[in-house]
């Protein structure tokens, strides 16, 4: 029996921005009306702005020390660009400058805004896409991968997949079978990740129902389940993003200034 809240068929999809130039407004604007906005982008639309930015060693801040321990300057670019995404993110929505962003991270990873327990932020990346979410309404999580990833369902299905998910796959034909077990991989991600647990908790102790339509359902037992949402999106026709929301807060409260306590 499902307990989760569906949404809308067609959900709205996550907001492409393709460099330090936004479209923000439209992110303010999904900030302000839905309490929370996912956006996307490519690393290497990225990629100038962190190489170029005398202030990158500043604006990185506590994460100077680990881009300086990345031993390829691809790692450290796309580093340098996960962050840059996440903090421009954070100060649109909040309507702050980016350098009063002061990026967190909780012991299990999940990044925060240092002072500012009431936002929420996730951070996604695959080959080359970038995914950020931030919210005020509760806690959010995100992930991505290829479409066409190949994960063998034999191999993996008893470490993703409830044994309900695992029967209700099996009967599928073999393209759809991989494409619902994508979805389930990518919706188990963000929602673990939303919890701050990540890869530490099973994915078979989680399970879901409608992966199939781009917005699941948490299945019986999760006793906050209609606290949650779920969407599934496929952006760039090469990836799958997906969302997990916890409605903990009123989205109808306009969103705290940044101040300057925590800069």
């Amino acid at each position: 029996m499902s307990g989760g809240r569906a949404v809308p068929a067609d959900p709205v999809e996550p907001l492409y921005v393709g460099g330090p130039d936004g479209p923000w407004a439209e992110v303010q604007d999904r900030f302000r009306e839905d309490g929370r906005a996912v956006v996307y982008t490519t690393w290497g639309a990225w990629a100038p702005t962190a190489l170029l930015d005398p202030a990158l060693p500043r604006l990185l801040d506590r994460d100077w020390p680990r881009y300086r321990q990345l031993p390829h300057a691809d790692q450290r670019l796309g580093f340098a660009a996960s962050r840059y995404v996440m903090k421009y993110t954070a100060a649109a929505a909040l309507e702050a400058g980016v350098e009063e962003i002061d990026l967190v991270y909780q012991p299990g990873g999940r990044p925060g805004l240092r002072g500012r327990d009431d936002i929420t932020l996730s951070l996604a990346h695959t080959d080359e896409l970038l995914v950020a979410g931030v919210s005020r309404t509760g806690l959010i999580g995100v992930d991505a991968e290829l479409a066409d990833r190949d994960i063998s369902f034999d191999l993996m299905s008893g470490h993703v997949c409830t044994p309900g998910e695992t029967a209700r796959l099996s009967v599928l034909s073999a393209p759809e079978r991989a494409s619902r077990f994508l979805r389930l991989w990518t919706l188990k991600e963000a929602y673990t990740k939303a919890l701050g647990y990540g890869l530490r908790r099973r994915f078979s102790t989680v399970g879901f129902e409608g992966e199939e339509t781009g917005a699941a359902v948490l299945s019986a037992p999760a006793a906050d389940a209609a606290h949650w949402e779920f969407r599934t999106h496929r952006v760039q026709d090469r990836y799958l993003v997906s969302e997990a929301h916890r409605g903990d807060r009123a989205a109808s409260q306009p969103p705290p200034g940044p101040g300057r306590d925590w800069v």
